[in-house]
């Protein structure tokens, strides 16, 4: 007969801990996966944004150049009407009759002619303006080649990392989401959320030396006293991190002290007897020798 499974909300609390932190070893290791990754991702991601970027503004430029184009071919259109009206005008002058009528056209000729030098004036203007966005297209073109050659060698650099450790990170989170199902939701969330507000992604660390081993806060004795009893989760008061007894932790603490404690004591012994005497022992000893 099948082995019932265990509800995750019933199950002990040193048995919730000692999950919790083979889940937080896993993803530690995911972790440092990404690092050898280093800033390549966040290379790609700037590059990418970049060349969006220079897409958008050649393509806002091209739509000003094109406008500026269809400006002067309207100013064009206007100045080759003005000049065929002074000619047509001009033509007039030679058949009139009166001088009032002279006059009139000679007023139409110098209107005309002061269109036309206005309609030349702003050609020039939007030529000038036209070539300046021709000139920025020109170069946000050129950045953008740059740049997207950079980014497919970032991208081939990326991919080659990622190829490397593509296995191994699926492995470990295979590993991840089976240990996530053995522990309780509310605990599990919390966990995430801790990980998640922490600089190295620890959301559950041992006690070493009476601190913290996330923050390297000092811990109360009373605190870890409760650590070591297991009966209830402790957070530190301070990084707010999951505390846990290193031996659940499967973690061997550092025994140098007692050796530490041992040479200090040699060297105290050694001190002493190098210690030069006082002047009453000195005296003391040379005393029988003066009386010899």
């Amino acid at each position: 007969m099948a082995k019932k499974k265990e509800n995750p909300a019933d199950m002990s609390v040193e048995s919730k801990l000692k999950t919790l932190f083979q889940l937080q070893t896993l993803l530690t290791e995911i972790d440092d996966i990404k690092t050898l990754r280093g800033e390549l991702p966040l290379e790609v991601q700037d590059l990418e944004d970049e060349i969006e970027g220079l897409r958008t503004r050649i393509e806002k430029a091209t739509a000003d150049a094109n406008g500026i184009r269809r400006e002067i071919n309207g100013f064009r259109n206007t100045y080759e009407i003005d000049k065929s009206k002074v000619e047509n005008y001009k033509k007039q002058l030679e058949t009139v009759r009166s001088n009032r009528d002279y006059d009139v056209l000679n007023r139409e000729i110098e209107y005309v002619e002061s269109d036309m030098e206005l309609c030349n004036k702003r050609i020039k203007e939007y030529q000038e303006l036209l070539s300046e966005k021709e000139k920025a297209i020109e170069q946000n073109q050129k950045n953008m080649e740059e740049r997207s050659k950079d980014l497919d060698i970032k991208k081939n650099e990326l991919d080659d990392i990622i190829a490397e450790t593509k296995a191994d990170e699926e492995k470990l989170r295979e590993k991840a989401k089976d240990l996530e199902l053995n522990i309780d939701e509310r605990l599990l969330s919390s966990f995430k959320r801790i990980r998640k507000n922490t600089h190295n992604g620890l959301g559950i660390v041992y006690v070493h030396r009476d601190s913290c081993c996330g923050c390297f806060a000092k811990i109360p004795p009373q605190r870890q006293l409760d650590v070591r009893m297991r009966k209830k989760i402790i957070v530190c008061e301070y990084c707010g991190r999951i505390l846990i007894d290193p031996e659940l932790a499967g973690v061997k603490p550092n025994a140098p002290t007692e050796e530490k404690k041992t040479t200090k004591r040699r060297r105290t012994s050694t001190r002493k007897a190098a210690e030069p005497k006082t002047t009453a022992e000195a005296k003391t000893e040379e005393a029988p020798k003066e009386e010899e």
